[in-house]
């Protein structure tokens, strides 16, 4: 029997992987990660990949080790040291640099000895702890972490799901098997600009062809897709005071900047503007049709658009994720959740004894940031003292 069997081996799952091998001890064949992809942290890679990313919008102390300035030791050393890539403010990593900071995590932390290739289906109790059912047998550990990302849940506009499937007209940047380098030199829309349609519009305006943007609202300007409060005391300890959980999601839903882009990539798309290799439109779409030709979007504001290609980028459906299996394991377990259907935690991110959550599943107790870097190191300092 494992000792600790953590469900998700993304940025979460794989920080938590660390802290549990490193920082508290717990031997490494003893610890699980089941995941579907192959390598750790695959899909955060691809999605960055995907939308043209360069630098992360986290500071070097969001890093996926156990020390804050892990990433900094790692830039003046071996591999760090030959694609060490800093922008500032706050030391933001390139992506490069920082694939390969996961790398060298995984390999000094021997993670790869801990994952199971795979998809959980099912959570039940145990004599003690919990029998996990996967597509290739059961799985019993004592403590059970749920790293359950929205990954699986890209949002589709009402408008899009009425088209039915046309993938080679009308895509999500965050669908499986999205390639950024497929997309064709014709007039593209990019649909949403936060930050990841605005990075795939000016990658898209950079290489040349007819690039559009089009967005419910003008470009919103943001650092981070948080206060920097929502990581300190000044917003977490008026958070945790707060007992209403309707409370707390409110607090969450105003603290975020949903649809925001950095300086920089708001910077990228004033020069592709500047020299009209992008067109960025303020409107939203109402309707679609495709045809032979490609693909009409009218908009609410009466305009007529006809691209090649559309391109989605907004973002994940919010609803809980985890779908059926965390649906059934709700069920099966008697999990408490809020109104929004998000699970009430205790402070040690338990949902239930020796049932443990992190990233989105956590917000309610992590506050605005959970989903994020910060919010997998706030997580792994509470898992910590449970361990």
């Amino acid at each position: 029997m494992l000792e600790w069997l953590i469900v998700g081996g993304g940025i979460h799952g794989t920080h938590l992987s660390r802290v549990l091998a490193g920082a508290a001890g717990v031997p490494v064949d003893r610890i699980g990660v089941i995941d579907p992809e192959e390598r750790p942290a695959a899909a955060f890679f691809r999605f960055t990949d995907a939308t043209g990313m360069t630098y992360l919008r986290s500071p070097a102390v969001h890093n996926l080790d156990l020390e804050a300035h892990a990433l900094r030791r790692f830039a003046k050393r071996g591999p760090g040291k030959r694609v060490a890539r800093f922008v500032p403010p706050y030391d933001r990593p390139g992506l490069a640099f920082f694939r390969a900071h996961v790398e060298d995590v995984v390999d000094q932390g021997r993670l790869r000895e801990l994952r199971v290739r795979g998809r959980a289906i099912a959570i039940e109790r145990g004599e003690v702890g919990f029998r996990v059912e996967t597509e290739h047998g059961v799985l019993e550990a004592r403590r059970l972490v749920l790293a359950v990302g929205m990954g699986e849940q890209p949002c589709w506009p009402e408008w899009a799901r009425a088209l039915g499937a046309v993938p080679d007209r009308v895509t999500h940047v965050f669908a499986p098997g999205f390639e950024r380098a497929a997309i064709g030199a014709g007039r593209i829309a990019v649909i949403g600009a936060g930050i990841s349609g605005a990075q795939l519009a000016a990658t898209l305006a950079d290489r040349g062809g007819m690039v559009t943007l089009i967005s419910r609202h003008p470009a919103r300007v943001h650092r981070f897709d948080s206060d920097p409060e929502w990581l300190g005391p000044r917003g977490l300890e008026p958070f945790a005071r707060e007992r209403s959980l309707a409370a707390r999601r409110a607090v969450i839903a105003r603290a975020r900047n949903r649809g925001s882009m950095p300086p920089e990539v708001a910077g990228r798309i004033a020069n592709a503007v500047a020299r009209a290799s992008l067109r960025f439109v303020v409107d939203e779409i109402a309707s679609a049709s495709v045809d032979a030709n490609g693909v009409a979007l009218l908009t609410k504001l009466g305009a007529r658009l006809e691209v090649d290609q559309v391109i989605l980028a907004t973002g994940f459906d919010a609803h809980r994720p985890g779908g059926r299996f965390l649906d059934e394991a709700i069920d099966r377990l008697g999990l408490p959740c809020a109104a929004c259907g998000y699970p009430v935690l205790r402070p040690s991110l338990e949902w239930a004894p020796g049932l443990f959550v992190t990233g989105p599943l956590a917000e309610l107790e992590l506050g605005p940031a959970a989903r994020n870097i910060a919010g997998a190191r706030a997580a792994g300092a509470r898992l910590r003292r449970s361990a």
